[in-house]
């Protein structure tokens, strides 16, 4: 061997040292780094469909008599994000293959963060008439970018930086966020309507949980600046492998996966918002308000929604190592069968003619059964997404492709639940949910498995 071979490796082995040690130092930054930024993500949304479901009706759109179509108009509101949300993965996707995952993080978290701020800062309808509204939608559509970027860059910091045979439980640090931000966000709400009356929630009490965002934003700015870029997108930089423009060879090359990952997530976006913010109007408000008249409170119904949030992040994990034993494929078959199920009985559980008015019973078997579902279904997405991508179009990829199933599944979700249970009865909302189960379960059998692919490449 010669003397410059000698020293080339002694560099190389120098080098590895050090990205050895950082990465196995910053193993708890970066499954905080991954699980902050999603629970911020979900937090903001969450705030945002609570106050949707009960608030907005009155305060932004106080000048509708008809108080079914004040609630329709502001769930329309709650899609505007959901529109945005792949435009924010195009703009962050492209950084995020190109400059890196860390400080493309960063800014989509400030992005986000701003804009959820700005909305608990807002003026009602009474002030600014149609302005505030405007101001609502831009924020929103604001708020939409910044998480457009997120969720994928949360799930690749997670699975880039783990164990080929762990990238699904590693892939679930950042589904978690998921419930952990409901956890909070209910809080918030439960424990404001504990001690202040409706008029109090209508002046001010609303605005809280926005403005209280702004201290998890700081948490998590400050985790994700001390955090490394991952080791799989510092080989693409090595290598030479990093595209000018990740969105065209996505679509280029990787149009088909797109697709697939679109429905994968469909079905979890639409049960989610089914139970969490299509639920919780239908539960506590009358018919003439556009609900189901369970007779539920407000409070109540949240407190019962923070229990089964908690089936919720178990059956995730579970989900995930299970998926990580037996395959992702086998994982999601399993829940769109069982979504088909829930789809066709959960109606049931919803009918005041069925189970009748203030049934707790009835309402917590239909969240818990439905939790546990969306929990099975989401958990191993973390890491399934982002499998069906190259490394250097993975960011892009997989964001294009959840954010686009935002629309598809749940941008529209609480409107047209509403609108087809004031129409048809609560059976539609059911069979709503089971087409969207049944396009899960065409998509996960036209991919293959993928346990075991080169992450690194």
């Amino acid at each position: 061997m010669t003397a410059v071979e000698t020293e080339a490796e002694s560099a190389a082995a120098t080098f590895a040292r050090p990205a050895s040690r950082a990465a196995r130092s910053s193993v708890g930054t970066i499954i905080a780094a991954s699980m902050v930024g999603t629970t911020i993500e979900f937090y903001d949304f969450y705030a945002y469909g609570t106050a949707a479901a009960n608030y907005f009706p009155h305060v932004f759109f106080s000048d509708t008599t008809n108080p079914t179509v004040a609630l329709l108009l502001s769930l329309v509101t709650f899609a505007v994000a959901f529109l945005a949300r792949p435009v924010g993965s195009l703009i962050f996707g492209h950084f995020g293959d190109s400059i890196g995952r860390k400080a493309t993080l960063v800014v989509s978290l400030m992005t986000m963060g701003v804009a959820t701020f700005l909305i608990g800062c807002l003026p009602g309808y009474d002030a600014w008439g149609v302005w505030a509204v405007l101001a609502l939608c831009v924020c929103r559509f604001v708020q939409g970018i910044g998480l457009g970027g997120e969720w994928s860059g949360a799930a690749l910091v997670a699975t880039e930086n783990a164990p080929a045979d762990k990238r699904a439980l590693y892939g679930s640090f950042p589904e978690l966020g998921a419930p952990i931000g409901f956890f909070l966000c209910n809080g918030t709400y439960v424990v404001l309507e504990m001690f202040n009356d409706d008029a109090a929630m209508l002046a001010w009490g609303w605005r809280v949980p926005f403005l209280l965002s702004s201290l998890l934003v700081v948490v998590g700015l400050l985790v994700r600046v001390h955090m490394e870029e991952t080791p799989a997108f510092r080989a693409a930089q090595q290598s030479q492998r990093v595209v000018k423009a990740p969105a065209v060879e996505v679509f280029r090359t990787s149009w088909r996966q797109v697709l697939q990952a679109t429905f994968l997530v469909a079905v979890t976006y639409t049960l989610f918002y089914t139970l969490a913010t299509w639920s919780l109007a239908w539960a506590t408000k009358s018919d003439a308000q556009g609900g189901g008249g369970l007779g539920f409170s407000t409070k109540e119904y949240m407190t019962m929604l923070m229990v089964s949030v908690c089936v919720f992040a178990v059956f995730i994990v579970l989900s995930c190592v299970f998926a990580d034993r037996l395959g992702r494929r086998r994982v999601i078959i399993g829940s769109s069968v069982a979504l088909l199920v829930f789809a066709a009985l959960f109606p049931l559980l919803m009918n005041r003619n069925v189970v009748g008015v203030h049934n707790t019973a009835a309402a917590m078997l239909f969240l818990c059964l439905g939790f546990a579902l969306m929990g099975i279904a989401f958990g191993p997405i973390g890491a399934l997404l982002p499998e069906l991508f190259s490394v250097n179009v993975r960011y892009t990829g997989s964001g294009i492709g959840y954010n686009l199933a935002a629309i598809v599944g749940a941008a529209f979700v609480p409107s047209v639940a509403t609108w087809l249970s004031s129409h048809w009865g609560v059976g539609s909302v059911g069979l709503y949910l089971g087409v969207m189960a049944l396009c899960c379960l065409v998509a996960i059998l036209t991919c293959h498995e993928t346990r075991d692919v080169d992450y690194m490449q």
